[in-house]
């Protein structure tokens, strides 16, 4: 494909991110708060961080914390993905919640990805990136449409939503920093005390629940799931990172706390 029409170019400020101009699949935009750079996919090299002269992508260029060069992403012409390379010293935040840490490298997929730098002053620095593939040859606003539901939503049958509420209480109420689901015990006795359990509840019927819901979403795609995934000592990981993929999906939400009533 030729790329005449679409050269590397520079951004303004206050691009929006999530319309980008038509660009051939695999462009890859990264936006920061003083404008922002956009490549096709080809053979180059693009930097961002605080040394406004030295980078494509000014972040964080009045916080020392922030490195010069925090951040690099590749792309080669035999295969045209795009690579992210932390070349800082602070950590660099992904949606997910994976921290890359400096050296660390990891594949950019296509769609949007939020990278946040958490500076020690208890600042946080958002690069935007875009990279297109065929949906994007055509954007469209929707600023005017009606408000619909994420594009992924889990099924969840009446009673695994009631056992997941009762899991997820602490992260629904709202009242914890870091909250964690309830132990097995614990969600069973709230399961119990709901005037919509069909049942009787004990921890190891909570527990298969609760994994056949974490096997099924697996099965959609979904990482971090299953104990070989994310290694020992599991803890209580399974549980968050189900929870918060449940969460990030509006799957679940703070009105299914109605189901946790106590009964009259």
């Amino acid at each position: 494909m030729a790329y005449g029409n679409f050269p590397p170019q520079m951004l303004p400020p206050g691009s929006p991110s999530d319309r980008v101009p038509s660009a051939p699949p695999g462009t890859i935009f990264v936006l920061g708060p003083e404008g922002g750079y956009a490549v096709p996919p080809r053979r180059y090299t693009l930097l961002f961080g605080r040394d406004r002269e030295d980078v494509h992508v000014p972040v964080g260029v009045d916080d020392p914390t922030v490195s010069r060069r925090h951040g690099v992403f590749t792309c080669t012409a035999t295969d045209g993905d795009w690579w992210l390379v932390n070349t800082g010293n602070l950590p660099i935040e992904l949606p997910d919640g994976v921290l890359m840490l400096s050296g660390h490298k990891r594949l950019i997929a296509s769609g949007y990805t939020p990278l946040v730098i958490n500076s020690s002053k208890r600042r946080s620095h958002l690069v935007e990136v875009r990279v297109t593939d065929e949906d994007d040859r055509n954007p469209r606003s929707t600023s005017g449409a009606e408000t619909v539901d994420p594009e992924t939503v889990y099924e969840l049958s009446p009673q695994e939503r009631l056992v997941l509420t009762a899991l997820a209480r602490r992260y629904l109420e709202g009242h914890d920093a870091f909250p964690l689901p309830l132990a097995w015990e614990d969600t069973a006795r709230l399961v119990n005390a709901s005037p919509y359990a069909t049942k009787s509840w004990t921890h190891k019927s909570v527990a298969n629940t609760v994994e056949d819901v974490r096997e099924r979403l697996h099965r959609r795609g979904v990482r971090g799931l299953l104990r070989d995934e994310v290694g020992e000592p599991v803890g209580s990981t399974l549980s968050v990172n189900l929870i918060r993929e449940l969460l990030k999906t509006a799957t679940l939400s703070a009105q299914d706390m109605e189901l946790l009533a106590d009964k009259d």
